[in-house]
């Protein structure tokens, strides 16, 4: 059974058709925000020092309790040499300390000081007040039509930021997403939702099928499965978003990704069925060209069954 919990719509990205006039655009418009919010300036928003270090010191003092130095490689997609090169300058202006993580001493932790929490708010001060001299250039209409411009922005450039990739079945990431996908369906069901009906690493692996899983930032945010109960039919399952990546477009993205990996496996048609509760599933299934047929198995959770024909 697929059970799919993103509702948007958006269509899939294909790299292959980015056209060059896109590309000039998107980088037309990184020149112009990075010169107009002072990237380019040493001493951003007025303050001594450059934007990576500011970047670095908001990231680490926005938390509280500061964070790891592999969660702010992950955060903010750094080299280690260059991220550590950075903390021993924070650190040598008295503006964070090192530590050890209390779980597991090889951890390395950075927490910012008195002295860096200070700076982080005079930053947060500046930078309001920049964002609001920006938008007094504009009037109330046209202020709501930037911040919609500026959302649809951000939800793009993470969707294309994502990326998917097939895993085997017995991958921890593999697990961690189904184990996911099962407490969130534990909850949505009005009947509870039992684990062995997940698929088996050996369903989903090799010949017999395949697991894909979204990374953003190198965590895992979404999968689903694909197994062959019969040599030309491929059958979905387990399609799954996390709840912070939702209306990004990705469950499309992994649901053509899996009709991909069916053809290449010499399926001719793809199923799947869904639970009754899962309106937005249903939902994105016709809208991809899936077709309700009558039930093709006895699945104690499914009330609604998909088919779509691929292509030759």
């Amino acid at each position: 059974m697929d059970a799919d919990l993103d509702a948007d719509l958006d269509a899939d990205l294909d790299a292959d058709s980015v056209r060059t006039a896109d590309v000039t655009a998107l980088r037309g418009f990184n020149r112009y925000l990075t010169r107009r919010i002072g990237v380019l300036d040493d001493h951003y928003l007025g303050q001594d020092r450059p934007l990576g270090e500011a970047r670095l010191l908001y990231e680490i003092a926005g938390g509280g309790t500061g964070a790891t130095l592999r969660e702010l490689r992950g955060r903010l997609g750094l080299d280690a040499g260059y991220l550590s090169r950075m903390v021993a300058s924070l650190r040598a202006q008295g503006m964070v300390r090192l530590g050890t993580d209390p779980r597991d001493s090889r951890v390395r932790t950075v927490a910012a000081t008195a002295a860096g929490r200070a700076e982080v708010a005079e930053q947060n001060r500046r930078a309001d007040a920049l964002a609001t001299d920006l938008l007094r250039g504009l009037d109330p209409s046209q202020r709501d039509r930037l911040t919609e411009a500026m959302a649809t922005t951000r939800r793009l450039l993470r969707l294309a930021a994502v990326t998917v990739e097939r895993i085997d079945g017995h991958h921890p990431d593999a697990r961690a997403c189904l184990a996911a996908y099962a407490d969130e369906l534990d909850v949505r069901f009005p009947e509870g939702f039992d684990r062995a009906d997940l698929v088996g690493p050996e369903e989903v692996s090799g010949a017999a099928g395949a697991f894909l899983v979204a990374y953003e930032e190198g965590r895992p945010v979404g999968c689903g499965a694909l197994r062959r109960p019969a040599p030309d039919v491929g059958e979905i399952r387990h399609v799954w978003v996390h709840a912070d990546a939702r209306r990004l477009g990705l469950a499309r993205r992994l649901l053509g990704g899996l009709e991909r990996e069916a053809a290449e496996r010499g399926c001719a048609v793809v199923r799947l069925d869904t639970h009754a509760t899962l309106t937005e599933a249903q939902a994105m299934y016709r809208a991809c060209g899936y077709t309700e047929i009558p039930a093709y198995d006895d699945h104690v959770y499914a009330a609604h069954w998909f088919e779509k024909r691929l292509p030759e």
